[in-house]
């Protein structure tokens, strides 16, 4: 099987790009759904040299924008980004919840493995912040089992508080323990954002205005600043509501190496899904799926755990970030929490998770955070990065782990460094 590279990337800024009146509710829009889209596809393109008229092709992953922003059939909209040298090339949009940017990469490396397609461009978009917030847990619900969950009122914090309940009770964690542990990683998540330009909560926003890059000022917090949204998780437990683009080219591994530039394989990918509602899972103290996931990419690619320098992984809650670092063998089963406790998996941590703040800190704009972390593991290899870096030097060897819903869609994602 042929391979494919990624050759540019392009993250936009990622935040809450709407005005709001207190007075009246009405949301007005500052950057729009298609001003993102467009800025992620020319600064891909941008970046990886390559004529617009060589890209053979467009793939866009989105998960609800018809609900967001009354806007479906994105595909067309790329050809905003290019218009002459994109007129009547094929486009498809693709969805897998949270995880549709890794679903829209993985479709575009089976069709330039077919042969069909040497460039691909892969945009991710979602703009989240035109609904309120009873609008937003509304759409998000579309990804959960509605029979059983979204309609009987069981939110995405609910969902992941099963996973909490679950961890928590299997290994036999305290309360007081358990929570330090989730504040632990929204700390080093916080802390890692700070060091991100286009991070939604950087320099100058509430965590660092509340100065919380530790377990302890989170911990601090009063009742009202971090309350419980679905017991065991609080507010800063969640990842955000983002609006924000991220793009990609992928390349043929020949064509990559017939061009000048920077190049990184895609050398392994996996993908599993897992039963839609949680009812009907065998347990909720781990990523099944996920970890079936893991072993599909690192088998194909050739590598373990140990060959890792950097990970990206899916923090919409604390504790998924626990439960993917896991996964991903970075941690023994049951073990994550207490090695973040002990201060791993930071800058300085041979294998650092989330350089670029996470989902937690970075943002999560839904569609577009799997082509992100692939964009910013890309810059870090690249000797390019966005944000914190790696103390121990470029990482040669990544993952990524994406989930979609309740950990229902499972990609992952394993790059090399190769020029």
């Amino acid at each position: 099987m042929s391979k494919v590279c990624i050759v540019g990337a392009h993250n936009t800024k990622f935040g809450s790009f709407v005005q709001r009146n207190k007075e009246t509710g009405e949301i007005t829009d500052v950057l729009s759904l298609y001003e993102l889209l467009v800025e992620a596809a020319r600064g891909a393109v941008g970046d990886s040299g390559i004529d617009p008229k060589e890209i053979d092709g467009i793939w866009i992953g989105s998960f609800a924008p018809a609900m967001f922003t009354n806007q479906d059939h994105l595909g067309p909209l790329a050809l905003e980004a290019f218009p002459e040298a994109f007129r009547f090339k094929p486009t498809k949009r693709v969805e897998g919840a949270c995880a549709s940017g890794s679903m829209a990469i993985f479709d575009a490396i089976y069709a330039i493995e077919s042969g069909r397609f040497r460039n691909i461009l892969v945009v991710g978009v979602e703009k989240m912040n035109l609904l309120k917030t009873l609008g937003v847990t509304h759409t998000l619900a579309g990804a959960s089992h509605w029979p059983s969950e979204g309609a009987e009122g069981m939110t995405f914090p609910a969902l992941f508080a099963e996973y909490a309940k679950g961890y928590r009770d299997h290994y036999k964690l305290g309360d007081d323990e358990f929570r330090r542990i989730l504040a632990t990683c929204a700390a080093q998540m916080y802390a890692n954002g700070l060091e991100n330009p286009l991070a939604h909560f950087g320099k100058g926003g509430p965590s660092d205005k509340l100065g919380l890059v530790t377990a302890e000022a989170i911990l601090g917090l009063p009742e009202d600043r971090n309350p419980i949204v679905a017991d065991p998780l609080r507010l800063h437990d969640c990842s955000l509501v983002s609006d924000g683009a991220a793009a990609v080219v992928l390349s043929s591994a020949d064509a990559a190496r017939s061009r000048k530039g920077p190049a990184v394989e895609i050398s392994g990918i996996g993908h599993s899904t897992e039963r839609l509602a949680i009812k009907d899972r065998a347990n909720m103290h781990e990523l099944i799926a996920a970890k079936r996931a893991v072993a599909e990419a690192f088998k194909e690619a050739g590598v373990t755990s140990k060959d890792l320098d950097a990970v990206e992984v899916h923090d919409c809650f604390t504790i998924n970030q626990v439960l993917c670092t896991e996964a991903l063998g970075l941690s023994a089963d049951g073990q994550a929490g207490k090695d973040y406790l002990a201060g791993r998996f930071g800058p300085r941590d041979r294998c650092p998770v989330n350089l670029s703040g996470g989902l937690k800190a970075k943002g999560h704009p839904v569609g577009a955070t799997g082509v992100s972390m692939h964009a910013m593991l890309y810059k870090q290899m690249t000797g390019t990065p966005i944000g914190a870096t790696r103390a121990m030097g470029l990482p040669g060897v990544c993952a990524t782990l994406n989930v979609g819903g309740s950990a229902a869609t499972n990609a992952v994602s394993v790059l090399k460094r190769i020029l």
